[in-house]
């Protein structure tokens, strides 16, 4: 199987039609990673009304990104096999339908089944939407339109924390629930509209290599998922992350014996389908552990609502969308490579000044760096999805948005773990001297969180002040410490971008 082949025709379509093609497309992939945040920022009132463990809690949380890197593959290649419009709009009524499940229930138990059923969901949405846009466009136009669709996914948590916000403001902890429900209804009534694509020579399905992909993937997800709880020396962390190397590798090898691959592995061979997978992973790596802290941040150091605290960070879809426009064509006359390294040393760049903020830090410092971070964002992100769908065959255009999709979780995962690991054993160390004197059992509410504290803080008299003065100050320690570990493994990308080369030929 080649790694390149000539572009594919696009249909016939008016610029009314691709518009709203565009737009109904991103509207979906927007709210598949609004759902993250729109479920973080609920959290506390559904954990009191249904008395989730913190166990519970966690993966009511977890399981849908977990679902959603597992089978987002798989859920690619039927769509290149079957249609994309049509497992785009099942995937969309699954969606909608398991949002809507809380309402007939209370258990913690049927909300994790629920949350698993909508990563299912969101697995067959998310590469169904970048591949219906490459299709509907002729090459020349596609970097365009990807640009704005890269854009959409990436302020897609922003959007989650501000849809969120508005609805708790005014209604309960369901609503968030069914908001996204009625919205992918709709949705999937307005993808009857938009044209379709599949593959033109249908091959058999690689069922093995679907198992495979699906128990690599997820077992490295949950592995990296469960450090930011357990540890990284936890047994439970280092066996699911070896499983999934390991099951990763006999993937590898299987695909790599295949007529009729899931995966064609000689893809990650090409130069630039390489350089958009890692910069795609760091990219989210940043993305999603900065908005782990952030979203602590704001709301219990700086005090803002979770409405205000969505809408402070405006600055980051000024800087983003204008960029994402140039992505593409500074790539094109520049190269991928090179507009790669620039827009991930930006990245990190954005990720130091975050790190900086302190307890009493000015809403400037903080616009400053969330802009900043947009504008590295905006550049990397449309150029590194290009890079991975210009390279692969046109019947294989689910697969290659199924890859970005699943590096975009990977890194997700990595990022909320890394940065919650190291910000909650630094905010732990840090925080200690000022709670030696409190109760065990106070002492060990007040270690855990900065939550914690501040709530031990409200019920401590005078001497409350100086303990929330101390946890603040400890976690915007612990949170310079987890930024500045993000922030190197977006500088290990850079060197492994411009490592990258095509191989000789002898």
């Amino acid at each position: 199987m080649s790694v390149s082949s000539p572009p594919a025709a696009a249909p016939a379509l008016s610029t009314a039609r691709r518009a709203w093609t565009v737009g109904l497309m991103c509207s979906a992939v927007g709210l598949v990673i609004a759902m993250v945040t729109i479920v973080n920022t609920a959290l506390p009132s559904m954990a009191a009304q249904t008395g989730a463990s913190q166990a519970q809690q966690t993966w009511i949380v977890d399981v849908y990104t977990l679902v959603l890197a597992a089978l987002v593959l798989p859920a690619g290649a039927l769509g290149d096999r079957h249609g994309r419009r049509g497992v785009l709009i099942t995937g969309l009524v699954v969606f909608a339908f398991s949002c809507a499940a809380p309402l007939f229930t209370t258990s913690a138990v049927a909300l994790i089944g629920a949350r698993a059923v909508t990563g299912l969901g969101a697995a067959m949405i998310m590469p169904a939407t970048l591949s219906i846009i490459n299709a509907s466009f002729p090459p020349e136009q596609r970097g365009r339109a990807i640009g704005i669709w890269a854009a959409v996914a990436g302020v897609g948590g922003l959007g989650g924390l501000v849809l969120a916000g508005l609805l708790l403001q005014h209604f309960s902890w369901h609503s968030v629930f069914v908001g996204p429900a009625v919205l992918a209804l709709l949705m999937a009534a307005g993808c009857f509209t938009v044209p379709t694509s599949q593959e033109r020579t249908p091959r058999r399905f690689d069922t093995a290599g679907a198992a495979l992909s699906a128990l690599a993937i997820g077992a490295l997800v949950f592995g990296i998922l469960r450090a930011a709880d357990l540890g990284w020396s936890s047994w439970v962390v280092l066996g699911a992350i070896v499983a999934g190397v390991l099951l990763g590798a006999a993937f590898a090898w299987y695909e790599w014996r295949q007529d009729a691959p899931l995966l064609d592995v000689r893809l990650f061979g090409n130069p630039a389908f390489a350089t958009g997978a890692v910069s795609v992973t760091v990219q989210f790596t940043a993305a999603f552990g900065a908005l782990f802290a952030l979203a602590q941040y704001l709301q219990l150091v700086q005090g803002y609502t979770p409405l205000k605290s969505g809408l402070v960070l405006w600055p980051i879809a000024v800087s983003l969308f204008p960029m994402s426009m140039l992505s593409a064509p500074l790539a094109r006359r520049f190269g991928l490579r090179a507009v790669t390294c620039a827009a991930l040393g930006i990245i990190a760049f954005g990720i130091v000044l975050l790190g900086l903020l302190g307890p009493h830090s000015s809403y400037l410092s903080l616009a400053i760096a969330v802009g900043i971070l947009g504008g590295g964002f905006g550049l990397s992100s449309p150029a590194a999805t290009t890079g991975i769908l210009d390279n692969v065959p046109p019947d294989k255009y689910g697969v290659a948005s199924a890859v970005n999709d699943a590096t975009r979780e990977i890194g997700a995962a990595l990022g909320i773990a890394l940065a919650g690991s190291v910000l909650t054993s630094t905010y732990t160390s840090s925080i200690a001297s000022a709670t030696n004197a409190l109760p065990r059992d106070v002492k060990e509410i007040a270690d855990g969180s900065l939550a914690g504290a501040l709530a031990v803080a409200e019920r401590s008299g005078p001497a409350g002040g100086r303990l929330a003065e101390a946890a603040r100050t400890a976690f915007s320690d612990g949170m310079w410490y987890g930024l500045l570990a993000l922030a190197g493994i977006v500088a290990v990308g850079v060197v492994v971008v411009a490592c990258i080369r095509r191989p000789r030929r002898d």
